[in-house]
């Protein structure tokens, strides 16, 4: 690769340093640039923003770059954090880092980029970008543990045309070994986990702030009020924790559970304010044998051709055999070979041809493995 002027996100994690570092090594001129991407809350207990940049500057000086500090924030709230309350009150569970990569690192952050005279970006995400016959395709990164394609599913051509994933190559025991190696400061820092604007502060906590919310009934499959809950927008499909439930006295709640089953959550009737719930994790109304989505990306451009790829319906989970279809009035329908666990809407479908991303969508529903069987009275067959 010709030397370049590159700028590389620092976020302040290990992960960032090293691919700045690398890409100091092989002769390039390297930039940091650190992203505050909210405000109102930096004398939060959980809010880390000041530490990561104190961390992020003691990485560049360490590696003997300039970093400047530059404030998203304002894109971040009309690009991604507007979207993510508009799905959670419609009872979705959206998915903010995807969008935040998509209109943010990769968008508002590339175009900061260039108009500082860079060629190229880089971020400390694990994938990898391939360029065959002049088109940019996107790679898993080559640690399956720490792999981010599923992140970085909406970007497109023009997007992964100008951005490097220097330690997509990488497994991540060696790029602590080589921040250590190295003298980096944060080489043991623990990653960061939860949204971006979150943090480490408990959920409900903040979406309490943001939402409105009313209380109603936690209902199990055959109609019976097992609970209360506090509002719908702050479940998600396949919950157990934080229902306030335990086991009801009648033995057989549901097929093959007895009365301490635990409880998950199954589905949300919006219009009655109705929490579904179901016992027993492998309960038929957790698994799903096809699902629809909407809002399609595509990293070539245009959807792949119908027929069999693999599909992941949530982060870290397994490649699932599927076959593709493309309705007629518009999105994606994936039929898997073996029923996925609580495909929930406003999560991201998406699709893989081996090791290459190919896009994906937004989950609007899924049809329940049960649905496929003979009901029984008052089975839910649909999520």
């Amino acid at each position: 690769m010709d030397k370049q002027r590159i700028v590389v996100g620092l976020s302040g994690g290990v992960d960032s340093a090293v691919s700045a570092y690398l890409l100091k090594r092989a002769g390039h001129e390297v930039i940091g640039l650190f992203m505050k991407n909210w405000e109102g809350d930096d004398d939060d207990a959980y809010c880390s923003a000041n530490v990561d940049f104190v961390d992020a500057a003691a990485v560049a000086d360490v590696l003997g770059i300039e970093i400047e500090h530059v404030n998203f924030a304002a894109e971040y709230r009309e690009r991604v954090f507007a979207e993510f309350l508009r799905e959670y009150r419609a009872g979705r569970t959206p998915n903010p880092d995807v969008l935040c990569n998509a209109e943010i690192k990769f968008k508002a952050f590339l175009d900061h980029a260039l108009r500082l005279g860079a060629q190229a970006i880089a971020t400390g995400h694990y994938a990898r970008v391939r360029e065959r016959a002049g088109r940019f395709e996107l790679l898993k990164g080559l640690d399956p543990l720490k792999d981010q394609s599923y992140f970085l599913h909406r970007l497109n051509q023009a997007q992964l045309s100008r951005t490097l994933f220097p330690v997509g190559e990488l497994p991540k025991t060696e790029v602590r070994r080589i921040a250590a190696e190295i003298g980096l400061p944060n080489a043991q820092k623990k990653d960061s986990t939860g949204i971006c604007f979150i943090g480490e502060r408990p959920f409900r906590e903040f979406l309490n702030r943001w939402l409105k919310h009313a209380p109603g009934p936690i209902r199990d499959e055959r109609g019976r009020t097992v609970g209360r809950h506090v509002g719908l927008s702050f479940y998600t499909l396949g919950q157990r924790q934080g229902l306030g439930i335990g086991g009801v006295k009648e033995r057989g709640a549901a097929r093959g559970a007895g009365e301490h089953a635990p409880w998950y959550v199954a589905g949300k009737d919006l219009a009655a304010n109705v929490l579904q719930v179901v016992q027993g994790h492998d309960h038929p109304a957790l698994q799903s044998r096809m699902l629809w989505a909407d809002d399609c990306s595509w990293v070539a451009g245009s959807a792949p051709p119908p027929g069999a790829y693999a599909a992941k319906s949530r982060y870290r989970q397994a490649d699932a055999r599927c076959t593709l279809a493309l309705p007629a009035d518009g999105g994606i329908r994936l039929d898997f070979d073996t029923p996925q666990w609580a495909v929930t809407p406003g999560q991201s479908a998406v699709l893989y041809d081996g090791e290459v991303c190919l896009g994906g969508g937004v989950i609007q529903r899924s049809e329940a493995w049960a649905a496929a069987r003979p009901s029984k009275a008052g089975e839910p067959v649909d999520q």
